[in-house]
C-alpha cells in the first residue's frame, strides 16, 4: 500500500484549496465524500438498501438520492443514523482501500473531512490538519454556501473541535490567510512526504 497522508480540517478550513495545491504537484488525491458518493448511485446495492429501508420518497425523480431528506430523517432519529452508518462505512472503507491500492504516486492524499468524528487517523501513515480560526472559518462557510450565521455557527458545532483535530495533528497548515499563503506550506510538505514514502518502501 502506498504511504498515505490524511487530510483533514474543519468546514471552511480550506481543504479543498490545499488538496488541489497537492493535486498539482503529481500526488493522487482520494477523496472521502466522493466515494461517499460513488456507494449509492444509481443501481447500487446501498441505494436499493436505503430506498427498502425508507420509502420511494428518499429517491430522485432522477433515480440518485434524496441527500436533504435522508439528512432530516438521520438528523431526527440518531437510530437511523447507526443503521446508515453500518450500511455505508464497510462499502466505503472497501472503495478507499482498493482506490489507495492501485494509486501510482509515491504517496497518496486521503481527504477525510470527519476523520477525527469517526476516528480514522490509524488508517493513515500520517495526519495533516488544515487549521484555521473560526471567524475565517464561519466567514468561507456563509460565503460559499449562502448560510446564515446561525447556520454555519450550527454546522461547526456539531464537528469535531478545533482542539481535538489538532491533537491528531502530525502536521499542521494555517489557513486562515489568503489562499496561496499555504502554497510554500504545501511544497515544504510535499517533500517531507517523498522522503517518509521512500523510507517505507526501503
Amino acid at each position: 500500500m502506498p504511504y498515505t497522508v490524511a487530510l483533514t480540517g474543519g468546514i471552511g478550513s480550506g481543504k479543498s484549496t490545499i488538496a488541489g495545491a497537492f493535486a498539482a504537484l503529481g500526488v493522487e488525491i482520494i477523496d472521502a465524500d466522493l466515494i461517499a458518493r460513488e456507494v449509492v448511485e444509481p443501481g447500487t446495492p446501498a441505494l436499493q438498501a436505503i430506498e427498502a429501508r425508507f420509502g420511494a420518497s428518499i429517491v430522485t425523480g432522477q433515480g440518485t438520492l434524496d441527500r436533504a431528506r435522508l439528512r432530516e430523517i438521520i438528523f431526527q432519529q440518531p437510530e437511523q443514523k447507526s443503521w446508515l452508518n453500518a450500511l455505508l462505512h464497510p462499502l466505503i472503507n472497501a472503495r478507499t482501500r482498493q482506490l489507495i491500492a492501485q494509486a501510482a504516486s509515491p504517496y497518496v492524499l486521503w481527504v477525510v473531512p470527519l476523520l477525527v468524528e469517526n476516528q480514522l487517523q490509524h488508517q493513515a501513515d500520517r495526519v495533516l490538519v488544515v487549521d484555521a480560526d473560526e471567524e475565517t472559518q464561519l466567514a468561507r462557510t456563509r460565503q460559499r454556501d449562502g448560510l446564515s450565521l446561525e447556520q454555519a455557527q450550527r454546522i461547526l458545532s456539531a464537528q469535531a473541535t478545533r482542539q481535538q483535530r489538532l491533537a491528531c495533528a502530525d502536521d499542521i497548515i494555517d489557513n486562515s490567510g489568503e489562499p496561496d499563503d499555504a502554497l510554500p506550506q504545501v511544497a515544504g510538505l510535499h517533500q517531507r512526504y517523498l522522503r517518509l514514502a521512500a523510507t517505507k518502501q526501503d
